[in-house]
């Protein structure tokens, strides 16, 4: 996506959004009253406990869902205020989904799952297979194009995800639990990964449980009861502030940082 907005401008602003389910008499404040902007360029993580709305947060934001209150804006278009065929072109075009469970088509191959992504779009043969070639040797794959995803390891899966996301250039990439299904090593590799995305100007949004996401990102918030807490508040994210102070938890035993956790870039902030 080309945009001419300039860098560090807000990408994502969040204000007043509220989104409400209601079931068999219940009634479920999933985000509540959650106010939040993001800058372009900026890889920032959304923590917190299962159900505590971070998914539907970033469903809203992607335009997945729409909310009962407030406005949401992405690189100055308001979504949420989209009709159906806006919402599907935005989708389409301007935001790239990375999921948990990868979400490939097992009858593809890498190649041809990347690919999909950009006939949809409507790309031409040339453009898709040029695009293609380029972003599985970004993820490191050019020489498990060909194959499936039941031959490929889950890593390499996600690798792929990641490949599909970015096919159209998208502004915006968000990620909803990206490592769940990964060991904490290859989960590492797959954060330094959209760290990377995040560097080119592309903004990234994570929901995560993976701890290690932390040493990756520019800026980590946590939600509890559909609320956005203030930044440096929570339990998760207290919790690191003090396994980080400790000596034994960010030193290995040769006196140097995790081997297999690359370092975070600076904060644009």
């Amino acid at each position: 996506m080309t945009s001419n907005r300039a860098p560090g401008e807000a990408m994502v602003e969040v204000t007043g959004v509220t989104r409400v389910f209601r079931s068999a008499g219940t009634t479920v404040r999933a985000v509540d009253d959650v106010s939040l902007t993001i800058g372009r360029g900026e890889f920032m993580a959304v923590v917190g406990r299962s159900g505590s709305g971070k998914t539907t947060l970033l469903n809203l934001i992607a335009g997945l869902d729409q909310p009962d209150e407030g406005r949401i804006l992405v690189d100055g278009q308001e979504v949420s205020r989209f009709n159906d065929r806006q919402m599907t072109e935005f989708r389409r075009h301007q935001v790239g989904f990375v999921f948990q469970s990868f979400g490939l088509l097992p009858l593809l191959s890498a190649e041809e799952n990347v690919d999909l992504a950009l006939r949809i779009a409507g790309a031409g043969l040339r453009e898709r297979q040029q695009r293609t070639r380029e972003l599985l040797a970004l993820v490191g794959l050019t020489e498990r194009a060909h194959h499936r995803p039941y031959e490929l390891s889950g890593g390499e899966q996600q690798r792929v995800a990641v490949a599909r996301a970015l096919a159209n250039q998208p502004a915006l990439v968000i990620a909803d639990e990206p490592t769940g299904e990964l060991d904490s090593t290859t989960g590492a590799q797959i954060f330094a990964l959209l760290r990377d995305v995040a560097a080119a100007g592309v903004t990234v949004i994570a929901a995560t449980h993976d701890p290690f996401v932390m040493e990756h990102v520019d800026r980590v918030l946590e939600m509890s009861d559909g609320r956005l807490l203030p930044e440096g508040e929570g339990l998760i994210v207290s919790q690191h502030v003090t396994k980080r102070s400790a000596p034994s938890a960010t030193m290995n035993s040769a006196g140097s940082g995790r081997a297999d956790v690359p370092p975070a870039r600076p904060s644009p902030r």
